[in-house]
């Protein structure tokens, strides 16, 4: 791919902190990913439907994914409530490609569909992937999404996911941030229309070397909506995590509920993370509150569990799973946790905790 394409810089303040200045895009010439789906037939649509939340391109990466042309797209007619979970897996499997898949979500009226969507490749793999995720809920619709990366240790994932939520609906956007070497997710959650409600959750854990990089949006457009987010992380050897959240309050949103909380579990000396929470209120009558904390392993916890005989390793994979549980416990109840529980396990084992 061009060496000449102008990629944005880390005094942005949008990619402070990032890695950007490391990225040579002049190293990966454009390619595909292999996407399997799952139980999404009676919802697929040939149609594209790009653009039905993001307007206009977030930056230069979702400006590429857009020109791609690569599009999954499902459907729900009004009316309809799916019991089953859609299940799309994007394999990255060529070495030294970049890949712009896009998924999009779209409803018709009310009713409810819930979609799953993995990123994987292994370690040898040393390619970027550029997802882009568009929902749009209509007025009583229910989207419960969740985005799972399984990425190898060479995979750089650069993501977007926007949503609009209208009249009465919810949308509940999940990620879950297990892989990668640098993997970057910007998460916004429109809030168009009176009564509108979003949930945005993630559970992350950073290892080795890793980065996880997280900018979040909650725009409220519309007189009494509401959206919670609530982002969990673990960092442990010298990884590093980003959190900046933005909860923003427009002038005609009164009456408007906005909670944002960020918490950040470091697992050792070299583990480092960077929390900012802000708020734009822009109307009276609101209630909004933002929080984030970084810190160890409290030692009155673990005291407690060794006091009872418990060893010292399996107190701080106990507190672990304790500080990950509330997350796991709001993710939708058709998706199974025990494939991600089992990871979680395994990088607390190789931190030397399990």
């Amino acid at each position: 791919m061009s060496s000449t394409l102008a990629l944005p810089s880390a005094e942005e303040e949008i990619w402070r902190y990032s890695r950007i200045g490391e990225l040579d895009m002049s190293q990966f010439t454009p390619g595909t990913v292999r996407t399997v789906v799952s139980r999404g037939d009676a919802f697929a649509s040939a149609q594209s439907r790009a653009g039905i939340a993001m307007k206009t391109p977030a930056d230069v990466f979702a400006e590429m994914n857009l020109a791609s042309g690569v599009e999954t797209t499902f459907v729900l007619p009004k009316g309809v409530y799916s019991d089953e979970v859609i299940e799309v897996t994007h394999y990255v499997e060529t070495d030294g490609i970049v890949a712009f898949p896009r998924l999009v979500i779209d409803t018709e009226g009310d009713g409810e569909i819930t979609v799953v969507e993995r990123f994987i490749s292994s370690d040898s793999i040393r390619s970027l992937i550029c997802p882009v995720l568009e929902v749009r809920a209509s007025a009583g619709a229910t989207v419960n999404y969740v985005g799972i990366n399984q990425l190898g240790l060479r995979t750089w994932m650069i993501a977007h996911q926007q949503t609009a939520g209208y009249r009465d609906s919810n949308t509940r956007l999940n990620t879950v941030a297990l892989g990668g070497d640098y993997a970057r997710v910007r998460a916004e959650a429109r809030l168009v229309e009176s009564g509108a409600n979003a949930q945005q959750l993630a559970l992350y854990f950073a290892s080795g070397t890793q980065m996880h990089d997280f900018r979040t949006l909650q725009r409220h457009e519309a007189p009494r909506t509401y959206s919670d987010l609530l982002f969990k992380g673990a960092i442990g050897g010298s990884a590093r995590s980003v959190y900046t959240g933005l909860i923003r309050i427009e002038k005609n949103a009164a009456k408007s509920e906005a909670f944002q909380t960020n918490r950040n579990l470091t697992l050792g000396a070299g583990a480092w993370a960077e929390s900012v929470p802000n708020l734009e209120i822009e109307t009276n009558e609101v209630k909004c509150s933002h929080a984030s904390t970084v810190g160890s392993i409290d030692e009155d916890q673990r005291f407690y569990l060794e006091s009872r005989g418990i060893p010292p390793e399996v107190a701080e994979r106990l507190v672990v799973f304790g500080f990950f549980k509330d997350v796991l416990d709001r993710l939708p109840g058709r998706v199974d946790t025990a494939d991600l529980e089992a990871q979680v396990a395994e990088k607390l084992r190789l931190e030397g905790v399990l």
